[in-house]
């Protein structure tokens, strides 16, 4: 895979190019030395990943990564020397359509050498997505939900998101009222080690609630679960939360296939499935299973998504009843639930 680096320490850049070297089936491209830069070499020679630091001279990476998923879309890794230091720039960043972010890997010893096979990792899952082509929205026909089996069971809010889904869900939970009717669970693509500065993030967005899922969780009605793991979140036995381990090969843990699909086989109650903006096709095929087993569905629509694919994917199947803006659907959900 080819891949671009964008960073304007010299030692920083010495050990990315080492790494990419080292795995013997990458190749580097170009370096910028600024988020100006970036933004000329991804149009004159775009990359299958884009390597993003985030504190730079000119423009910073945040900057950077908005400019290029508007301009030339490709997946964005940020890779950052202080997680803690440029915690709130990752989220930012996130919004804009960075799908993941990690340590620099050090310089020596075994710490080095296991954050550069991590590295590898996420490289190699994100160089395996490919940006989608743009399509029209589409607003499909209301098939009714099914009856909830269990009525004291708040009615389930399932929503999937990947590249841009931080700026999605902010955009969507402000507008979800303390009295909300339903639970929401959320899975986020985002490592593990993110997942709780994202949740206390969401939190600061919302009026209610926000935490990870922990093992056993039953969703309450008025809070807000966010898979918290780089394992699978999925339902259980007696309408529970739980993680499972994926398979090798998988490129998403945790999967919004995975999650949804685990819904028709253990969920009780009521469910309405959501699926945001993101790269690729992770849970358009478990949104049209909950389609096709009498849920109601909801796609983000193209003009407000940072990355029209895992909505785009859902479409072609007829997976979604609603294709909405984001800023649309907590009305919806709120219309939904309430008749329900």
């Amino acid at each position: 895979m080819k891949i671009g680096i964008v960073n304007d320490t010299p030692m920083m850049v010495e050990v990315l190019r080492r790494v990419i070297a080292e795995s013997g089936r990458h190749e580097l491209i170009w370096i910028a030395r600024d988020g100006e830069q970036a933004v000329q070499m991804c149009a004159w020679q775009l990359p299958d990943v884009v390597l993003m630091d985030l504190l730079m001279p000119k423009m910073d990476g945040v900057e950077a990564t908005r400019r290029i998923m508007q301009d030339t879309p490709c997946p964005i890794l940020v890779v950052t020397s202080d997680m803690d230091t440029s915690a709130a720039k990752i989220y930012e960043a996130m919004g804009y359509g960075a799908l993941d972010a990690t340590q620099t890997p050090a310089l020596i010893g075994a710490a080095g050498k296991r954050d550069a096979a991590a590295l590898i990792e996420k490289i190699d899952n994100l160089g395996r997505l490919s940006p989608d082509d743009m399509a029209a929205p589409v607003r499909r026909p209301v098939r009714p939900p099914l009856p909830a089996a269990h009525g004291d069971l708040a009615p389930l809010v399932a929503i999937g998101a990947s590249a841009g889904g931080p700026a999605a869900l902010s955009t969507l939970l402000k507008l979800v009222p303390r009295e909300f009717p339903g639970s929401i669970v959320i899975v986020q693509h985002i490592d593990a080690a993110f997942a709780p500065g994202m949740a206390q993030w969401l939190q600061q967005q919302s009026v209610l609630r926000v935490r990870l899922a922990v093992e056993g969780d039953l969703p309450r009605r008025g809070e807000v679960l966010l898979a918290g793991s780089n394992h699978h979140l999925v339902f259980k036995e007696g309408n529970r939360l739980g993680y499972i381990d994926g398979a090798p090969g998988d490129v998403y843990r945790p999967s919004v296939d995975a999650f949804f699909h685990s819904i028709l086989r253990h969920w009780e109650g009521r469910a309405t499935g959501v699926l945001l903006t993101g790269m690729g096709r992770d849970g358009a095929a478990g949104l049209k299973a909950l389609r096709d087993n009498g849920c109601h569905t909801l796609a983000q629509d193209q003009k407000s998504c940072a990355v029209y694919g895992m909505p785009k994917a859902a479409v072609a199947l007829n997976a979604a009843v609603d294709v909405l803006p984001v800023s649309a659907m907590a009305a919806r959900l709120q219309t939904l639930l309430a008749a329900a």
